[in-house]
């Protein structure tokens, strides 16, 4: 089980790549992903849905494949939806279920306009005594995983710069609490199935906030880590930038997601946030 726990920040940060959306003349993201570490092709997502102005739905799944799949046998499968009010990401649901060959656990979560309301862990877990509690303070103004990858660009300012990355991103997971720093360094063209283009590459800091436990040596490792960045494709219609690249040191070496396909297309249907 070595490559699970050395990639377990890795995997944290593949979940919240879940780019898949669903609202108001709708743009439909249809994406596939390829994962690596240190050279080595370790898993795939695919993702689905759309985005607009209004509201969106996220569904994810991701996969070990080959060697890693064969030690490890892990799957994520993730979905979200909410608004896009004023220029910000309002999640309202997100549920995750992890599945090993030992265990799965699933996380649901209900959340009004970005405030938690209500987390149900099943399994439970079983450190809970050994992690920083969440404070009530703390699940107010946050993004699950997968809506913190749906990043809104204020109105008038241009897809593809600074406006794109500059921001932090307040992440709550149902159990850990952590901000994301993000901060433009420069532009690159980039050109896969379905997308050719510019996109914004943004430098990444993490910051552990609460739910992690107290002697935690992977949240250390990832409070110090400067070699985190990620590439923001632009979506026109919606005003959002979503990654394309994520570039992640681990306690295991390099990671990588990298898109392979991206498809955006106009799905000509309104689409409205779940309540």
């Amino acid at each position: 089980m070595r490559i699970v726990s050395a990639c377990s920040p890795f995997i944290a940060v593949l979940v919240a790549t879940a780019l898949v959306v669903t609202p108001a003349a709708a743009e439909v993201i249809l994406a596939r992903y390829a994962v690596s570490l240190v050279g080595f092709r370790i898993g795939e997502a695919s993702a689905h849905g759309a985005v607009s102005a209004a509201a969106y739905r996220v569904a994810l799944d991701a996969r070990l494949t080959g060697l890693a799949e064969w030690l490890a046998h892990m799957r994520i499968a993730l979905a979200s939806s909410g608004e896009i009010r004023r220029g910000n990401v309002l999640p309202n649901a997100y549920a995750t279920t992890a599945a090993t060959s030992r265990d799965t656990r699933t996380v649901r979560m209900a959340l009004e306009a970005g405030n938690v309301r209500a987390v149900d862990i099943s399994p439970p877990l079983e450190d809970e005594s050994i992690r920083i509690p969440v404070s009530s303070a703390e699940k107010h103004n946050v993004l699950d995983p997968t809506s913190a990858l749906i990043m809104a660009v204020p109105a008038g300012e241009p897809l593809v710069g600074p406006s794109a990355c500059d921001r932090t991103l307040p992440i709550y997971d149902g159990v850990v609490r952590f901000d994301l720093t993000m901060t433009y360094t420069s532009t690159r063209e980039v050109s896969v199935d379905g997308y050719k283009g510019p996109v914004s590459v943004c430098a990444v800091r993490y910051k552990p906030i609460a739910g992690h436990r107290y002697d935690s040596r992977s949240t250390r490792f990832m409070a110090q880590n400067h070699d985190i960045e990620v590439w923001l494709a632009p979506i026109a219609r919606a005003h959002v930038v979503i990654p394309f690249h994520i570039g992640l040191r681990t306690m295991a070496g390099m990671a990588y997601v990298d898109a392979v396909e991206l498809h955006l297309e106009p799905s000509g249907r309104t689409l409205k946030a779940d309540r």
